[in-house]
């Protein structure tokens, strides 16, 4: 079987099958290919579920007697959990409330001199098929956060608004004939049901969409602010052309070469864009990453991403037939120029520029072939490690700058026209991709570098790393770097290239600028005019914007590359504003990416007509203080915003350097675990840690109910000698394996949903779906309820108020409470939201062993609760005399002294015989003292019934106990 054992958490691990095995129940045979050991240390994630036993979850691996017990079962649960905790009539009643109330609204005037807290969630795309339950994973964790700080006096701006222009709505749009606006206001609609059921506390006065000319107004004027300041240009690069679709695909539209709407060839053809010149910032983006409070994995993405390297161009003459120069040369850029004398060949990307100048009659067929097969391959492809490498010989030699020797000129696509120069001086000695090319082309190695660990020394693999030079020097150059260490020989090679007029120093980077320009319609209008009689480019005057889109029944692409709003002839025919000169508009328009960059400045004043954000406003809510969204957004969303704000910020909009001062990723939530089982050809079972040793096998699913745990392995109920694997895969509909929010809202609730993906483990990790987790966190909830507002009467129904009296607490339930209080708290600042969870749960098993229930200690708890459960929260606030919300009420604070712990262990001796010890606080008095002993399972039995004579108490010390002598048994004589 070829599988992979993958790692997701400290508590997860699961194996990831091979592709010819999906998640649908199927016998499949698998012959022995690759071997399989089942490891021990394999299991999967219900470690979380053992703090449920303060709800009294049921045993995971529990067996029904057939379909319909199972169904009589689930139907009086379902019964139960409604008499037990009436979700379905508090959560639609309070979300109500909160509406007409408008209770979350950010004013827009506010009271500055309070703090302010802005937290926002990466800006979702409305798809039809709405939310599954992974969405609400962050959505519950800023909404936790926000009922915080509110509560805590801050102010707080929590918005929400949709990111709606892009390809899905448009390719919907091309399949059904139904106008993208349509569909995408019909998913925005769905969108925002499904959140407002999940009872989160957007501010949804500030809902904004990228698709309405309001908003893209502005993000056409920032463009102009890009246009003004040569940030915005024109280029003729290189796209991803589908001639069967007649269009040009983005990249993630292209899968290994084809399109992923049909499966069409794909190729690279150039073609005149509209680019951002993000590489005039690549500085800053690199430098202001150290001051920010991101993931380290984030950062370092965003490192890579942008690639700065400190190195050498170095100019390579191109020689003729009879070795002599002509009038070309090839620059290359190196950040090993130490290695330079090794260098055995040259490589040109098929894209390059001198490629076809330089090419030889006898080669130019081959050439051309090759070149045209590498334009059907993305970037990704080509420079894939593990890919064989390939390439042509072009006829043409380039002589080594340095020593004077000829060496022969390749294409290959490893290479890319995209990165450095397009060419490369290939090394192969001590570069991993020139040496497997060399060896595959009999070119010859040379090695310049030798390690300072002889054990790296192996001729038959390439040494990439640092050491003493050898092999270089040349008579005819006068360079000599032998015996140097590399980075002092790197310097002396620059130095020579500068003096000599062969090179220059040079900061390079991986970055390349921003493709800005889509041949789609569904995407904001690119607001510039070209000029009929120049073809010159006029930016539209600001006070034209928002330039609209114009209504197309028809958004099929044209299939000449030209995008589709060439079919709004009307539209395209213009005139300049400014000199009436004739004219046509940009047909392109903008990818998605640009409405998301900015959208969080326009949350802090979304109506505002006059300007992009009020400079006050922007002032007050900037940075926004906490941004949460998926790690899939680590590097290009991330990237592009910090961009757009800088250049905002260089032109005096913001005034802030960086948008985003803290960034979370939240895990993924995996589908519910599967189980496999293996079977030899026969039909027997066999173990999984066996497969390797059997040859052709049977895989088989297995229903949660026949398996077990044993130690760390997994298997069968009533086989345990066959062990199981175990995997769970990301939830995507293809699966089958997505869980529809409104399905779990309507059998457990909203405030069970929120809980459940809280506590299912640490937020930022990957986890497992499991139905039973709901089941127990509903459970604790129904428990809370019955806590606080009592049993249910015999008909199901409850009280209208609740059990809690107006009496002082005594010092055991206020250090309880504080104590959940101190680590609520924490634990939400510290968005380890799963162990807040937990002290909330050992409050409620504390408090279930009260005689009484002080409304001071209910109320300060149903505080703590209200930021993950707010809709059960809110009612018990209600039924407990509270007319207005308690969103803005004050958020419980732990006082110091009660959380020590100044608890003592006091003797009790009965007649003065000690019989057993009791827990009590320090300053405890000696009524409080007896009773405490007479509660005492083991002390009880000699009291009950009994008349007490004398106490003698010692605070601290010790309780004695003497009853009357009736009472005392007295032994024979």
């Amino acid at each position: 079987m070829n599988a992979q054992l993958h790692t997701l958490t400290p508590l997860h691990l699961h194996f990831r099958p091979s592709p010819q095995f999906d998640s649908k129940p199927k016998t499949l045979i698998f012959r022995k290919r690759h071997s399989f050991k089942a490891n021990s240390s394999l299991k999967t994630s219900f470690k979380f579920l053992k703090v449920f036993n303060c709800v009294n979850v049921s045993n995971n691996n529990s067996t029904g007697t057939g379909s319909e017990v199972l169904e009589e079962d689930a139907e009086k649960q379902k019964t139960s959990r409604v008499r037990a905790y009436p979700f379905h009539e508090i959560e639609p009643k309070w979300q109500l409330y909160w509406d007409q109330n408008r209770t979350f609204r950010t004013p827009d005037e506010i009271d500055t001199s309070k703090p302010k807290y802005y937290v926002l969630d990466m800006f979702p795309y409305p798809s039809g098929a709405g939310l599954h339950v992974g969405h609400p994973l962050g959505y519950t964790a800023t909404d936790i956060l926000a009922r915080l700080k509110r509560m805590q006096g801050y102010n707080v701006l929590h918005p929400m608004g949709w990111d709606a222009f892009g390809l899905p709505a448009e390719q919907y749009a091309i399949d059904t004939g139904t106008h993208p606006k349509i569909t995408t206001r019909r998913n925005i609609d769905r969108f925002r049901s499904q959140l407002k059921s999940l009872g989160f506390s957007y501010d949804w006065d500030r809902e904004i969409s990228t698709t309405e000319p309001e908003y893209y107004k502005w993000t056409q004027w920032i463009f102009l602010q890009l246009l003004k300041r040569g940030l915005a240009y024109q280029a003729e690069v290189p796209v991803n052309w589908c001639p069967a679709l007649g269009t040009v695909l983005a990249n993630e539209e292209v899968v290994d070469g084809v399109s992923e709407r049909g499966g069409h060839p794909v190729i690279r053809k150039p073609m005149q864009q509209w680019m951002l010149k993000i590489t005039a910032y690549a500085d800053r983006l690199l430098q202001d990453l150290d001051d920010l409070d991101w993931p380290d994995s984030v950062k370092e993405m965003q490192r890579n991403w942008i690639g700065r390297s400190e190195g050498t161009e170095m100019e390579f003459s191109i020689i003729d037939s009879n070795g002599l120069e002509r009038d070309m040369k090839i620059t290359i850029y190196t950040t090993r120029p130490d290695t330079i004398f090794g260098a055995t060949y040259m490589v040109l990307a098929p894209e390059h520029s001198l490629l076809s100048s330089i090419v030889s009659m006898d080669q130019s067929k081959c050439v051309e072939e090759y070149k045209e097969a590498a334009s059907r391959k993305s970037d990704l492809e080509r420079t894939e490690l593990q890919k064989e490498k390939t390439g042509v010989f072009t006829g043409s030699y380039a002589r080594n700058p340095v020593n004077g020797e000829s060496i022969p000129i390749w294409v290959a696509e490893y290479v890319l026209g995209s990165y450095g120069t397009g060419a490369i001086m290939a090394v192969p000695a001590h570069d991993i991709r020139d040496h497997e090319f060399a060896l595959k082309y009999k070119i010859p190695v040379r090695w310049v570098v030798k390690p300072d660990d002889e054990s790296c020394t192996n001729s038959e693999k390439a040494y990439s790393g640092e050491g003493t030079i050898m092999n270089s020097s040349s008579s005819t150059t006068g360079l000599d770097i032998n015996g140097l260490p590399s980075r002092e020989a790197a310097s002396k090679v620059t130095e020579w290239a500068v003096k000599s007029g062969k090179g220059k120093k040079k900061v390079n980077y991986k970055l390349r600028d921003w493709l800005f320009a889509r041949q789609r319609y569904w995407g904001e209008p690119i607001p510039v005019i070209l000029l009929d009689e120049t073809g010159e480019t006029i930016p539209l005057p600001e006070n034209e914007l928002p330039l609209t889109l114009p209504e197309l029944d028809d958004f099929t692409p044209t299939g000449t590359g030209e995008p589709p709003l060439v079919k709004a002839v009307s539209w395209v025919k213009t005139t300049d504003p400014l000199s009436g000169r004739p004219g046509r508009r940009e047909t392109n328009t903008m990818p998605q990416w640009a409405g998301s960059c900015w959208y969080y400045l326009r949350f802090m004043d979304p109506n505002n007509s006059n300007e992009l954000v009020d400079k006050k406003k922007e002032s007050y809510w900037s940075p926004v203080d906490v941004y949460v969204g998926g790690a899939e957004h680590a590097v290009l969303h991330l990237l592009y915003s910090r961009f757009w704000h800088k250049v905002l910020y260089d032109i005096g909009v913001v005034s802030t350097k960086e948008p985003f001062k803290c960034v979370i990723n939240q895990g993924i939530i995996l589908g519910e675990v599967q189980y496999i089982a293996f079977k030899d050809l026969d039909g027997n079972f066999i173990s999984a840690d066996s497969v390797d040793t059997v040859g052709e096998h049977i895989q088989e699913r297995i229903s949660e109910e026949k398996v077990t745990k044993v130690g760390d392995s997994f298997v069968m109920k009533d086989s345990p000698n066959i062990r199981l694997i175990a995997w769970a895969y990301k939830m995507s509909k293809s699966r089958g394996n997505v869980i529809n929010p409104d399905d779990v809202i309507t059998e457990y609730g909203a405030d069970s949903l929120r809980l459940y993906e809280m506590f299912m483990g640490p937020f930022r990790d990957t986890k497992t779906w499991n139905i039973s987790g709901i089941e127990g966190v509903h459970r604790f909830l129904a428990r809370t309820w019955r806590l606080i507002v009592g049993s249910p009467s015999s008909d199901g129904t409850f009280r209208e108020g609740t059990v809690a009296v107006d009496s002082e607490p005594t010092m055991e339930q206020l250090r309880t409470l504080h104590k959940c209080i101190d680590k609520v708290t924490e634990e939400i600042e510290g968005t380890r939201f799963n162990t807040g969870i937990s002290a909330m749960m050992e409050f409620i098993n504390a408090a279930y062993k009260w005689d009484k229930f002080p409304r001071s200690i209910i109320e300060a708890f149903v505080l703590l609760l209200s930021s993950y459960a707010p809709h059960i929260a809110e009612e018990l606030w209600s039924r407990l005399g509270h007319s207005d919300s308690l969103a803005y009420e004050r958020f419980p604070m732990a006082n110091p002294d009660l959380l020590k712990d100044s608890t003592v262990i006091l003797p009790v001796q009965i007649n003065g015989k000690t019989r057993g010890t009791i827990q009590v606080e320090e300053a405890c008095t000696e009524e409080e003292a007896v009773r405490l002993a007479s509660l005492d399972e083991k002390l009880s039995r000699f009291l009950d019934g009994k008349n007490i004579k004398k106490r003698i108490y010692v605070p601290g010390k010790i309780l004695n106990i003497i009853l009357e002598s009736q009472n005392v048994k007295v032994g024979r004589r």
